[in-house]
């Protein structure tokens, strides 16, 4: 008698290994969602504490007083070689010289 094995995989193994991965990635985006939130909060941070820098040296050149309005007109692009955009969507605004930039999100955790 010949007995002739078939080469390959089963169902079961298949399964199993279609499980693994499943689990696995189960495991993983969660992370790598979390990662790019925190990397886009980030981003968000500098690009205010860039403003702040920005804003404090025109009021120097321009003998601006803390009280004195800036607009992002007046940083881009002699302080800054052009506007911020904060990378999840919101949106940056100033008020004075003595106030710190925010950002429209603030209760995602961008804030100075």
């Amino acid at each position: 008698m010949i007995f002739r094995r078939k080469k390959g995989f089963t169902l079961v193994e298949i399964m199993i290994v279609v499980a693994i991965i499943g689990l696995l990635a189960a495991i993983a985006i969660p992370n790598f969602v979390k990662a790019r939130d925190t990397a886009q909060k980030n981003a968000c941070i500098a690009n205010l504490k860039q403003i702040q820098g920005a804003t404090q040296v025109w009021a120097i050149d321009a003998n601006k007083s803390g009280s004195d309005t800036v607009l992002m007109n007046d940083l881009v692009p002699n302080y800054i070689k052009k506007t911020p955009t904060c990378p999840k969507g919101g949106t940056y605004s100033l008020t004075n010289v003595d106030t710190s930039p925010t950002c429209s999100l603030t209760a995602d955790g961008h804030t100075l």
